[in-house]
């Protein structure tokens, strides 16, 4: 039985002085698609819950220098179904649509979505060590039952990989988060928002335990009309990704003019290399040039054993998403020009 405090928060200073008053032992909670899965495993263990569900953070409107700027409470499928979402920026659509079920879609939420924690089986089974869970105590995974961890960026202490798919578009689509705390209003980009595991693995993002996200900027986007997110998975539906790929191309005939590239399922954040995709700048979009990019992307992965698997499929995953990308996003798109979930690729 875990003991709690629950307090509703009216408005957004609230939240944050209710947090602050746990000492680092209080949560928020929204949609609870895995907050209340990790109560339930006696994984977390809050002292004070803080229900943030009445905060006004639920629009989707125009951001600054024609971008959208999404609410943190906005549901993961409100978001996905938005109309402005599906026609400027389809992969993000593409990815929130691969992931869980409609029913888990409509109640979680985008700030839930990037606070995500792992699914990794030894971080939910309390009765054996995680360095997550309790700092110190080893990681079994490294010699264990591996198959859905990391190859990149992993370390001595943890070799988890991030769950989340809206992460990986989010991530190759550079967006920014807003959040709020004491001290007021900051913003943290995507690509310093995660953490690798180093030897803090329990540190899973640079977000302060007094703050709270309040939306997610996206920035003006010029992929709209070459982008896509690919994701292989051991079934067609409702199972988180072994390898994901959010690429985005922006084209002069066949020239590549800038590229964007993330991967899923193979690390503790979003996977993002700038320098690899630079290689792709003014190359024609041919297979022959996508390959070097592959194999830049995942220069430096390390296999455990049961994953080593997901180095050669992160390779051949690259290629099929940049020459999807290249195809164009209306040749990916779903019945009646909606955007549709991931390819799974073999």
């Amino acid at each position: 039985m875990i003991n709690f405090s629950y307090t509703r928060a009216g408005g957004v200073a609230e939240a944050v002085r209710e947090k602050s008053k746990a000492n680092g032992a209080g949560r928020f909670i929204a949609g609870g698609t895995n907050l209340v899965d990790l109560l339930k495993e006696n994984v977390e263990r809050p002292t004070r819950i803080i229900d943030i569900t009445r905060l006004p953070l639920t629009t989707v409107e125009e951001g600054p220098n024609g971008g959208l700027r999404l609410g943190a409470l906005v549901s993961n499928a409100d978001t996905a179904y938005h109309p402005e979402v599906q026609k400027r920026y389809p992969a993000l659509a593409r990815a929130i649509l691969a992931g869980a079920s409609p029913q888990l879609r409509n109640m979680a939420t985008n700030g839930g979505n990037l606070l995500q924690r792992t699914r990794c089986y030894y971080f939910y089974d309390v009765a054996l060590p995680c360095n997550k869970r309790v700092p110190g105590s080893g990681c079994p995974a490294i010699d264990g039952q591996n198959r859905v961890c990391g190859v990149l960026g992993t370390s001595e202490a943890c070799i988890a990989t991030h769950p989340s798919d809206m992460c990986v578009a989010l991530a190759a689509l550079e967006a920014v988060i807003r959040v709020s705390g004491p001290n007021g209003e900051r913003t943290i980009p995507i690509a310093d928002f995660h953490r690798l595991p180093g030897s803090t693995p329990h540190l899973e993002t640079t977000l302060a335990a007094d703050e709270i996200i309040t939306a997610i900027d996206l920035p003006k986007n010029p992929y709209a009309e070459h982008s896509v997110y690919t994701k292989v998975r051991d079934r067609a539906s409702y199972a988180f990704a072994l390898v994901s790929v959010a690429a985005l191309l922006e084209l002069d005939g066949d020239t590549i003019k800038s590229a964007r590239l993330a991967l899923g399922g193979v690390a503790h954040k979003p996977w993002r290399l700038p320098e690899a995709e630079a290689r792709l700048v003014g190359k024609t979009a041919t297979k022959e040039n996508f390959l070097p990019v592959a194999e830049a992307l995942m220069k430096g992965a390390t296999g455990y054993g049961h994953n080593t698997f997901k180095i050669e499929l992160g390779k051949r995953a690259v290629v099929r998403a940049l020459q999807l990308a290249a195809k164009g996003t209306a040749a990916v798109r779903g019945v009646n020009g909606q955007v549709a979930a991931a390819e799974s690729v073999a």
